[in-house]
């Protein structure tokens, strides 16, 4: 009955257009009134104690890391040292577009700062060389989706916070995934273009990659630091933010002084108003979890998907199918909340590695944000384009299905995301 009630209000809250966060706390506050016999202290008392976390710290401060990534310079050099290693083969500006997002992954946590701080730049420059303004958006918004694979990664944060599994084992875990998705659609990208004659630029010299490189080197040796420091145990994946925070600083502010005070006011103030939405998606999705066990909610679902657990390989094709479904309506952050505390129960009495569930759970999600009719990474790069998302969609298909093809590598290969945490051990 509470679980009817919950998932009913939450969905006519949805359809009406109400925002997710205040979407999960008011059908949870409203589930609570109807059907809860508790206090009404309960709700206040569950949404601050859901954001009360350490580790939660890291989400502000990689926010602010990425805000002055974005703003300082640091896309235009990374895209330079790319082009200048990529940019000759056919589809050159593509695969420099893909794989400048996937060093760009490694710096910001999200895919949507990837999708603007790369596609800004990139999109534009595909459409000067005469490629299809809608191939060049889905091109971009395929490697902007790398942003929260390739660690850090701000799910992967809200996942370790809720299941209790190593961040860092989580960081590491992504990068054999994130390179894997990276090349795939580096290959998609190169057969298209060569398919519609998308030459690449003339062949850069060494000389020119050498000066590109020494360009883009202090860009390039921020994840080596942060991530370095991580798994190396010199520091927390939190004190880790904060760390990127101050590189971040240095580096665009002092070094290549494309930070003055006015755009630090508006950096500051987007990665204020990005954390906000985040922690209150946390808070309300918190409270929505509670009422959910409250219900019994989970434990209903693990009693229903029980007769698939002697069978791992069809346990994890539902797993993905429904993240995959949900990832297609629901926002990242907001389906992880919801979903894994529900199908946490199912994945430990299978014998799931929980750490390879977390990087199944962001790989299927981070598919949804290039996946009509909300992909996150589809509306960016359609606003920077210019371009409606139905312009979009057909481009994006082949992308999406060699993506739903790596999905099932990296589900059915649990050593791509356990090997290398297993190091760390």
């Amino acid at each position: 009955m509470i679980g009817i009630i919950l998932f009913s209000v939450l969905g006519v809250l949805i359809v009406l257009g109400v925002p997710v966060a205040i979407s999960l706390g008011l059908s949870a506050l409203i589930t609570i009134m109807v059907a809860v016999p508790v206090p009404l202290t309960v709700v206040v008392q569950r949404m601050f104690t859901a954001t009360d976390s350490f580790p939660l710290m890291a989400v502000p401060f990689f926010m602010l890391a990425g805000a002055l990534m974005e703003q300082g310079g640091i896309s235009k050099r990374l895209i330079n040292f790319a082009n200048s290693l990529l940019g000759a083969v056919y589809g050159g500006l593509a695969l420099v577009a893909i794989g400048a997002s996937a060093f760009f992954a490694a710096i910001s946590g999200s895919s949507a700062a990837t999708t603007a701080a790369i596609g800004s730049i990139m999109i534009p420059a595909m459409v000067r060389r005469n490629y299809d303004k809608s191939w060049a958006a889905a091109v971009q918004a395929s490697g902007g989706m790398l942003g929260i694979v390739i660690p850090p990664s701000i799910p992967m944060i809200t996942y370790g916070v809720i299941t209790g599994v190593s961040i860092s084992g989580l960081f590491i875990g992504g990068l054999i995934p994130g390179i894997i998705m990276a090349a795939s659609l580096m290959m998609v990208a190169y057969y298209e273009a060569k398919k519609m004659g998308y030459m690449g630029e003339k062949r850069k010299s060494w000389k020119d990659v050498w000066v590109s490189f020494k360009e883009a080197i202090l860009s390039l040796l921020m994840p080596v630091i942060v991530l370095g420091g991580i798994y190396g145990g010199v520091f927390t994946p939190t004190e880790a933010a904060v760390v990127a925070v101050v590189y971040g600083f240095l580096i665009s502010g002092l070094v290549y002084r494309a930070i003055t005070i006015k755009n630090l006011f508006e950096i500051l103030s987007k990665a204020s108003i990005s954390t906000a939405v985040v922690m209150l998606l946390v808070a309300t999705a918190s409270l929505f979890g509670w009422v959910l066990t409250w219900g019994e909610v989970p434990q209903k679902v693990a009693s229903g998907l029980a007769i698939f657990s002697s069978s791992h390989i069809l346990l994890l094709l539902i797993i993905n199918l429904i993240f995959l479904l949900v990832g297609t309506f629901l926002d990242t952050l907001a389906a992880i909340l919801i979903l894994v505390p529900i199908l946490l129960p199912v994945v430990k009495s299978a014998g799931i590695d929980l750490l390879h569930f977390g990087i199944i759970t962001v790989v299927n999600l981070a598919v949804g944000q290039i996946t009509p009719p909300f992909g996150v990474c589809l509306f960016v790069a359609g606003s920077i384009a210019s371009l409606k998302l139905e312009d979009i969609i057909k481009r994006i298909i082949p992308f999406f299905l060699i993506l739903v093809i790596d999905i099932l590598i990296i589900t059915y290969i649990p050593p791509l995301s356990t090997f290398l945490p297993s190091l760390l051990q």
